[in-house]
């Protein structure tokens, strides 16, 4: 009775697409997926462990010493290369206090007032790295007491050092923050007692500088982390002097950090909306402060703290697109992953670069997703996700992303026109691995990228299995914002 019960319902439900009417609702940056490299990961030091270092039962430890990423690695620069046009964030708690040593001959501690050292050939090679796969730098600068006059003031010194040397080696700044995550100054390497209106005159302190030694770099705020009146009052003393809003968001603490989310629920509508929930808020802000101002997320992943075990697996896959899908619909420019190929939450292993599964649904997402936002118009319902673009790089194609992340019941979508299927699924949601229509997705020989081939799909029904993701591609759609 139940097994009827629960097939009737679906079947009652089954929506029916017409592509060819599906309104425009938005347009996004063509760097909308985008993603972070650290900045300790640049010039090293600790960074959150991965749960796969620590020892068997042992409880997991917050960090672990690592030495710098070689951005000169060949498979790290192919598969951030394939993900362009993207931007590249180098920011992160540390370099709120990271000193940049702009001398052929570095200091070999951090001077007073500073945690880390930046080396001009370490900053040298993050600008070869963002040439070579297509990813201006975002960025932010050391606000630490090193950085401050004998009353407290932030100064400009360190940062222009940093603008002037990447303009000399020919790097691009695209935008930059302030400091990363304001709102939580005391983790941040601020000064004691470092409240809203301290942050506030030192924010056009900071503005002031930017327009006359770098015009051409937009200016992102607050970019705050949480959603209280911490973050609220550090966006009000700020608001009129950015170019876009920025925010980070993470859905809660990973084990590291004492969190207690379990893999069981990494799939269910609640923890999927919460994005959507911390956007709102944001936008709400802008509106109201920073009004016509364009949005942009610039750190999020599964978990702040490295993310959870299965932050590396298909489990997380279903956030992970989910988010991307619902915050282009409301119209957020770009997205920033963190990390590209660090601890837990990194696109990419950081031993060996492999792909993970977000790896692969960010790249379908590149090759299949365009820059015009459609509304599917599929009425919310629990358990499926649908979410339409024009296709990339294919005039009057349609792509539509649809996530069933029921773990039980099949879906099913009527789309009467023929398309290409793309699904992805894993024999088990908390694997490494993952299929394309069958297939596990891996590197071959000489690190040769497998083929994305869609299937071919007719017209008429089509059945989404429980627990899997199904980009759709269909031609001629007949859609005049697609042409």
């Amino acid at each position: 009775m139940a097994a009827v019960f629960v097939y009737a319902r679906a079947s009652a439900a089954e929506p029916t697409l017409d592509v060819a009417t599906m309104p425009r609702v938005a347009t996004i940056d063509p760097r909308f997926q985008s993603y972070n490299i650290e900045m300790v990961e640049v010039t090293g030091g600790q960074f959150w462990k991965p749960y796969a270092a620590a020892r068997p039962g042992a409880k997991p430890e917050r960090f672990a010493a690592r030495t710098p990423i070689d951005l000169h690695d060949g498979r790290l620069r192919k598969l951030a290369a394939a993900l362009a046009p993207a931007y590249l964030r180098v920011s992160g708690t540390w370099a709120n206090s990271t000193f940049f040593a702009d001398s052929d001959a570095p200091p070999a501690a951090p001077p007073a007032g500073f945690k880390g050292v930046l080396t001009r050939r370490q900053w040298r090679d993050v600008i070869d790295f963002s040439l070579a796969v297509g990813a201006p730098i975002v960025t932010s600068f050391a606000i630490s007491t090193g950085t401050r006059d004998a009353g407290g003031r932030w100064t400009s010194e360190q940062a222009g050092q940093l603008l002037a040397f990447t303009k000399s080696t020919g790097g691009q700044i695209a935008a930059a923050e302030f400091m990363n995550e304001p709102d939580l100054p005391a983790i941040g390497s601020a000064p004691e007692h470092y409240d809203a209106a301290a942050y506030g005159r030192d924010f056009a302190t900071f503005r002031a500088f930017m327009k006359e030694a770098a015009p051409d770099v937009a200016i992102l705020g607050p970019g705050t982390i949480g959603t209280g009146a911490d973050a609220r009052a550090r966006f009000t003393v700020s608001a009129q002097g950015i170019d876009a809003v920025s925010y980070h968001h993470y859905g809660a603490l990973s084990a590291r950090c004492a969190g207690d989310r379990t893999a069981t629920r990494a799939l269910s509508d609640q923890w999927l909306s919460r994005t959507g929930r911390t956007f709102a808020l944001y936008r709400a802000l802008r509106d109201r402060l920073a009004p016509g101002k364009p949005i942009w997320l610039t750190e999020t992943a599964e978990t702040a703290c490295g993310g959870n075990p299965w932050a590396a697996t298909f489990t997380d896959t279903f956030r992970y697109l989910d988010q991307l899908g619902r915050l282009a619909k409301a119209g957020v420019q770009v997205v920033m992953h963190n990390t590209l190929a660090a601890s837990d939450y990194g696109l990419l292993d950081e031993e060996n670069h492999l792909p993970r599964p977000n790896y692969w649904a960010a790249l379908l997402w590149r090759r299949l997703m365009g820059t015009t936002v459609l509304d599917a118009r599929v009425a919310e319902q629990p358990g499926l996700h649908v979410y339409a673009h024009c296709a990339r790089d294919t005039p009057d194609g349609i792509a539509l992303l649809v996530i069933n992340n029921d773990r039980r019941m099949r879906r099913r979508l009527t789309l009467p026109a023929a398309s290409q299927r793309y699904t992805l699924a894993s024999e088990r949601l908390v694997d490494g691995n993952v299929r394309l229509n069958g297939s596990t997705l891996a590197l071959g020989p000489s690190d040769q990228m497998p083929a994305l081939n869609g299937e071919p799909a007719p017209a008429g029904a089509i059945i989404f299995a429980p627990a899997t993701i199904t980009f759709l591609t269909i031609a001629n759609a007949g859609n005049a914002d697609c042409r």
